[in-house]
C-alpha cells in the first residue's frame, strides 16, 4: 500500500468491531478496502467483511489506551466487549450468547489470517496486545461465568508480568476448570498462590508455539 486510506475508508476501519474485525459500510467502501488489501470478504454466507492483518495494524494505530479494566457490553453500544468479571451491569441472555460465539469464532479467524501455518490453536498477535480481554473472551465463550459486581464468577486481571494476566475464582473446581479452557484456547498455565491471602489464582500468557 502506497497511500494512507482516505478518510472515508478510515471511518470504516475505525468504526471495525476491535474483536472480530467485522466492518460495516457502502458496497463501494468495503469494495475498495478489499481492493487495497485492508479487508476482505468472508467465503461463506451472509459473506460480511473483515479487516485483514494490515487493516487491524492502521485501526490501532488510531486507537487510544486501554483502560485495564473495560466496561461490560451494552447490547445498545454495537460495540462487544469480552466480560473481565467485577461489572456492575451485564447484559444476557440468547442475544449476548450469540455475540460472544461469533466474537470468539471471528477470533478464531483471526489467528487463522495471521499465522503463517494458519494455526488456531494458539494466541494470535491481537491478543498479545489484548491480553485481558483475550483471556475473558475465550472464558466467556466456553460458557464460564463473569463476576457480577462483587458475586462469585472468574475475574481476569492485568498482571506487571509482561503477556501475562490473572484469574482469580473464589471456587476452587472452577478455577481450575478456567485453567483448563485457557490451556485448550493456547495459554500457558500456572496456578500459584497469594502470599498475603493465602488464595489461589492463575496466571495465563499466551502460548507462542
Amino acid at each position: 500500500m502506497t497511500r494512507p486510506p482516505t478518510v472515508a475508508q478510515r471511518r470504516v476501519i475505525d468504526a471495525a468491531d476491535p474483536v472480530t474485525g467485522r466492518l460495516k459500510g457502502t458496497d463501494a467502501q468495503l469494495a475498495a478496502l478489499v481492493k487495497r488489501g485492508l479487508a476482505f470478504r468472508h467465503p461463506r454466507p451472509p459473506h460480511d467483511h473483515f479487516l485483514t492483518p494490515a487493516g487491524h495494524r492502521i485501526r490501532e494505530t488510531s486507537e487510544p489506551t486501554a483502560a485495564p479494566e473495560p466496561p461490560a457490553a451494552s447490547s445498545d453500544s454495537g460495540v462487544f466487549t469480552a466480560r473481565i468479571g467485577g461489572e456492575e451491569t451485564a447484559v444476557g441472555g440468547p442475544s449476548r450468547t450469540r455475540e460472544v460465539h461469533s466474537a470468539w469464532q471471528g477470533l478464531l479467524e483471526l489467528r487463522r489470517m495471521t499465522h503463517r501455518d494458519g494455526a488456531v490453536d494458539r494466541p494470535c498477535g491481537w491478543e498479545r496486545t489484548h491480553l485481558v480481554q483475550a483471556a475473558a473472551l475465550a472464558l466467556e465463550a466456553a460458557g464460564h461465568r463473569p463476576a457480577a459486581g462483587e458475586g462469585l464468577g472468574y475475574r481476569v486481571r492485568a498482571t506487571p508480568q509482561p503477556e501475562a494476566v490473572a484469574v482469580r475464582e473464589s471456587d476452587a473446581e472452577a478455577l481450575r476448570a478456567c485453567a483448563a479452557t485457557l490451556e485448550k484456547a493456547g495459554w500457558q498455565v500456572g496456578e500459584h498462590t497469594e502470599p498475603r491471602t493465602g488464595a489461589r489464582y492463575v496466571l495465563a500468557s499466551p502460548r507462542r508455539a
